[in-house]
């Protein structure tokens, strides 16, 4: 659909772009007009990545062209593309995490005096481009001293400070609470009303059509259609995927069985307190809270990688020693990170590698690794989960978002683990494989084994959950049914005056405030 906008000021003409004999974007056509949004949707490995690396010098098209305000133009590399006023908000943080928040925002345009960094506009730009988001940090702060979230919006600012005129948002909402998501889109708003064009990627659908003007859906790196992002959701999913998705949260519940996981006042000073979880076989336990309730660390506890002070985990009667993920994994305990990249992958190692590594040692042969039988079930998980791969030697950083997460998905498949413990497994991820992952789920809990499930979206634990707990200031604040429980209701145990876990060691804890907020 065309509107009837302004001449485009960057348009990517039927570019094609290949990586060795794999076409990854096949004849494409997007435009970005100014003071309009334009939303790319695909599915994760549809190639939406690979286009806005071409907007902003990152890849050159192998064909087509790059047009900025109707002109040919090559954008050989990123600085290139930010003297045409080309700002790109990275889904990958690109922050140097040694250098202070304000030399992060300002780096690559750092103002200068007498051949010397002048530091007082430095910090004049940084706090101007941190106010417009609504950031209050302290400018000489490391960067990766901060919460995700945070670092999140450093990288915004960083994109604002430059003055751009041509922004690019590839999943600038992922890490961000709404209240965050909120001041975004008036930023967004603002930008807009000052004729900046915008391309915008999210897997979440109501913020393309909160924000979005016209929507460019991309399926298998081909081009589909250009329309209103007022399109109804059922549409653009049957457009983005190529068949309609009859059940957003497909969930099959059983009778549960035994108690497979039996969590006994869980203690971590600072953290959380008095935690007591029992998962059953077949169930999923959702478990619902604010950013900063400490869900994220009673899986990293449960799963052995930071120590506890108090209490116990057992699986299947059994009880698990504490901090250490080796007998976390021989009890069959495995964990989806929030953070995937820096936690659950080593993304320098194939694929076959890092879906093998929770087996290597249990199907190791007097000491020697049986690679032909990890090779061969790689490629059992890969097929079963449907990962978009060029091979299995292939490294796992060059996969999309969805794909690595399969990945980690695909290592606990290949374990069996019996008790599957998932922190934002769906972040990240569109929404064809977002049901891909919910029917993952009641696989596992089909095969009698027991999840617990951590997500910050409401409807998601609504919908996936047979029970959920929610957490306030790190500790359990109640239990709901999720056939009879709304989000109201949820909230307000979420939010309610529970003892906190955390005064004690607020001023201590470095990262309390990321937390926190």
């Amino acid at each position: 659909m065309q509107t009837g906008a302004a001449q485009p000021v960057l348009t990517l003409d039927g570019v094609t772009k290949r990586f060795g004999p794999i076409t990854v974007v096949d004849d494409v056509t997007v435009h970005l007009h100014p003071g309009q949004v334009t939303a790319l949707l695909g599915e994760n490995g549809a190639g939406k990545s690979t286009l806005i690396k071409m907007m902003c010098g990152v890849y050159q098209p192998d064909g087509g062209r790059i047009l900025i305000d109707g002109v040919e133009t090559q954008l050989p590399n990123t600085r290139v593309a930010a003297a045409h006023g080309i700002a790109t908000i990275h889904q990958e943080l690109n922050l140097t995490p040694n250098m202070s928040v304000a030399e992060n925002i300002v780096l690559g345009n750092t103002p200068s005096r007498f051949g010397l960094v002048n530091r007082r506009e430095m910090r004049r730009r940084a706090r101007a481009a941190l106010d417009r988001i609504g950031l209050d940090v302290n400018l000489d702060r490391p960067v990766g001293t901060l919460g995700v979230a945070r670092q999140q919006l450093v990288e915004i600012a960083k994109a604002l400070a430059t003055d751009a005129r041509i922004l690019i948002l590839d999943e600038p909402t992922a890490a961000l609470t709404g209240k965050e998501i909120s001041a975004l889109f008036d930023v967004v708003e603002e930008l807009r009303a000052k004729g900046v064009a915008m391309a915008f990627i999210s897997h979440h659908l109501d913020e393309i059509a909160t924000i979005g003007n016209t929507v460019t859906v991309i399926r298998d790196g081909q081009y589909i259609d250009t329309v209103s992002a007022q399109t109804p959701e059922p549409e653009l999913i049957r457009m983005m995927v190529g068949r309609d998705i009859a059940e957003q949260f497909p969930r099959r519940s059983a009778d549960p069985g035994d108690v497979v996981l039996d969590v006994q006042g869980l203690t971590s000073q600072g953290a959380f307190a008095d935690i007591d979880l029992q998962v059953h076989a077949g169930e999923v336990l959702g478990i619902a809270g604010l950013v900063g309730a400490g869900r994220t660390e009673v899986l990293r506890a449960i799963a052995g990688v930071d120590a506890y002070d108090a209490g116990s985990v057992a699986v299947g009667g059994r009880r698990v020693p504490g901090n250490s993920v080796t007998s976390a994994i021989a009890n069959g305990i495995g964990l989806v990170p929030e953070d995937r990249k820096a936690e659950g992958l080593v993304l320098g190692a194939s694929v076959q590698e890092n879906i093998g590594y929770a087996t290597l040692r249990s199907t190791s042969h007097l000491g020697l690794a049986d690679l032909g039988g990890q090779r061969r079930r790689a490629q059992g998980v890969v097929d079963r989960l449907r990962i978009r791969l060029a091979s299995l030697d292939q490294e796992v950083k060059n996969l999309s978002g969805g794909n690595q997460q399969k990945v980690v998905f695909g290592r606990w498949v290949e374990a069996e683990s019996h008790v599957l413990l998932l922190d934002e497994p769906t972040r990240g991820v569109d929404v064809g494989a977002k049901v891909e992952i919910y029917e993952l789920i009641n696989a596992i809990t089909e095969a009698g084994h027991a999840v617990v499930m951590v997500s910050s979206e409401l409807p998601e634990v609504m919908g996936m959950s047979d029970r959920i707990v929610v957490m306030s200031r790190g500790r359990i604040a109640g239990e709901v049914d999720p056939a009879t429980a709304t989000q109201d209701s949820i909230m307000a145990l979420a939010v309610s005056n529970t003892p906190s876990a955390t005064d004690d060691i607020a001023t201590s804890d470095p990262t309390s405030e990321e937390k926190a907020s």
